[in-house]
C-alpha cells in the first residue's frame, strides 16, 4: 500500500506541474497535453479506488490513517480534475469568441433593412406576466372584500332571526319535545 500511496502521490504532483504549463502551450499541442492529462487523472483514479480498498484491509490501528491518506489523495485529483475541465472551459470560450470575431472581422456590412428587428420577446413576455399577477391579486383582493361584506350582511341577518325566534320571556328556555322546558344557554349566545 505504501508503494502505491507514494507512486500516486508521485503521479499527482507530475500532473500539478503539467497544468501548469497549460496555459504556455500553443494552440496546435494543447489538445495533445489536456488528452495526456486526462489520461494520467484516469489512471490515478482508478490507484486512488484501489488504496481506499487496501484502506478498509489495513489492520484497525493503521486503517483511520490509511483512509484518511486516500481520501487525501482522491480530493487532489477532484481538485485537479475540475481544473482541467474549468481550464478547457475557458478554452472553449476563447475559441468561441476568436471565430465569432473572425466572423464578424470577416462580414461585409451593409445598410440596415428598413425595418429593424430588436429582440424584445422576453421584456415582453415578462410584462405581460408581472401584468397578469398583478391583475390576479387585484381579483383576489376584490372577492376577498365582497366576501368580508357577505358575511356582514349574514350576520345583521342572523341578529334579526335570532331577536324573532327567541323572545325576551323565553331566552333562557329550550323547548323539549315532551313539553318540559329546561333552564338552559340561548342558542346563540353570541348575538345579543
Amino acid at each position: 500500500m505504501e508503494t502505491l500511496y507514494h507512486q500516486t502521490n508521485k503521479e499527482i504532483h507530475e500532473v500539478q506541474s503539467y497544468m501548469g504549463g497549460l496555459e504556455k502551450t500553443d494552440r496546435e499541442s494543447v489538445h495533445l497535453l489536456e488528452n495526456d492529462i486526462q489520461a494520467r487523472v484516469d489512471r490515478i483514479f482508478t490507484h486512488v479506488e484501489r488504496l481506499e480498498i487496501l484502506a478498509s484491509k489495513e489492520p484497525p490501528n493503521r486503517r483511520q490513517n490509511a483512509k484518511l491518506r486516500a481520501d487525501q489523495l482522491k480530493y487532489d485529483i477532484q481538485h485537479l480534475q475540475t481544473g482541467l475541465r474549468n481550464f478547457q472551459h475557458r478554452r472553449y470560450q476563447r475559441d468561441a469568441q476568436d471565430r465569432e470575431r473572425e466572423e464578424l472581422m470577416s462580414r461585409t456590412f451593409t445598410t440596415n433593412d428598413a425595418d429593424t428587428s430588436i429582440p424584445m420577446d422576453e421584456t415582453l413576455q415578462m410584462n405581460s406576466n408581472l401584468h397578469n399577477a398583478h391583475q390576479g391579486m387585484d381579483d383576489l383582493l376584490g372577492s376577498g372584500s365582497s366576501i368580508l361584506n357577505g358575511l356582514r350582511d349574514q350576520r345583521g341577518t342572523l341578529k334579526g332571526v335570532a331577536s324573532v325566534i327567541s323572545p325576551p320571556d323565553l331566552a333562557g328556555h329550550m323547548v323539549w319535545p315532551g313539553g318540559r322546558g329546561k333552564k338552559k344557554e340561548t342558542a346563540f349566545p353570541h348575538i345579543k
